[in-house]
């Protein structure tokens, strides 16, 4: 059970959301066409199956709309649902349903979508201890919600930002002058509750970090199956290590047999498809 977002955090979100769709002067078209004592009971269903996400922001935005609508839950975020299951039902004024209707599925479909292929790669990992996480690979202002779909499908947290933790990328090696160097300087500028990351190209630079220390964590970037097999077999359990770079789907199932116990994948927040959803009256 993942627990829902602060709505005092999602709601500038949706807002904002709103706020864009409905412009300076409303919904022209339900205001021409729709009284306002016309009240529909509305179905916010799944035209294809996958795993829910982004419940909480579409009833945050039929409510901010029109708070007299009632909104049922059906299908709760990270539940899996087949083609034609209802997963909203929305009782109350047919025009502020309307309004609300392509913010509500915007948010569904997307995040529907990022939590349905995160489960397909979690279910790659079956029978190995490797976690599959998330990067900073997201789409700006909406990288709370993506990640939090992440989590719906199954997937683990990363950073949700540069002040979470010290991840040392090949750019700062190169600046600092080397491994020993940036993580010298790493140790003495972090706080005791900071972790330390540390990518690495070779299997030579993976030496260079156990050798001099510091570090919680190693980046194996764009390693082959083999390279990362070797790679795991040196740590030795000394070290965690996450794997990176050229995560496709179907190369999942070997990279977590190599042992690594993260996988990190950018497409999951960077190109998941949107999830077939649809409000039927």
């Amino acid at each position: 059970m993942i627990p829902p977002l602060p709505d005092l955090l999602l709601e500038p979100l949706v807002r904002a959301a709103l706020t864009e769709d409905l412009g300076p002067n409303g919904d022209a078209t339900t205001r021409a066409v729709i009284g306002p004592d016309v009240t529909y009971n509305a179905r916010l269903n799944a035209r294809e199956g996958g795993v829910v996400s982004g419940v909480q922001a579409a009833v945050l935005a039929f409510r901010l709309v029109d708070p007299a609508l009632t909104v049922t839950v059906m299908h709760a975020d990270g539940a899996q649902v087949a083609t034609g299951d209802t997963i909203l039902m929305i009782d109350g004024a047919a025009a502020s349903i309307l309004s609300a209707e392509r913010v509500a599925l915007n948010f569904m479909g997307r995040l529907t979508g990022i939590a349905t292929l995160t489960a397909a790669f979690v279910a790659e990992t079956k029978g190995h201890k490797a976690r599959i996480t998330c990067t900073r690979k997201t789409t700006p202002g909406l990288r709370l919600v993506e990640k939090q779909a992440v989590l719906h499908g199954g997937g683990s947290p990363h950073r949700y930002s540069l002040s979470d933790a010290i991840l040392i990328k090949d750019n700062h090696i190169a600046a600092a002058g080397g491994v020993p160097q940036v993580l010298q300087a790493a140790r003495d500028r972090a706080g005791h509750m900071m972790r330390i990351e540390i990518e690495v190209d070779t299997l030579g630079q993976l030496e260079q970090v156990l050798a001099t220390g510091g570090a919680d964590v190693v980046l194996l970037d764009n390693m082959d199956t083999d390279t990362l097999t070797q790679a795991v077999e040196i740590a030795a359990g000394r070290i965690v290590t996450e794997a990176s770079g050229n995560m496709r789907l179907e190369r999942i199932a070997e990279v977590a047999a190599t042992g690594v116990d993260y996988i990190s994948v950018g497409a999951l927040t960077h190109s998941a498809p949107v999830l077939d959803l649809g409000l039927d009256f």
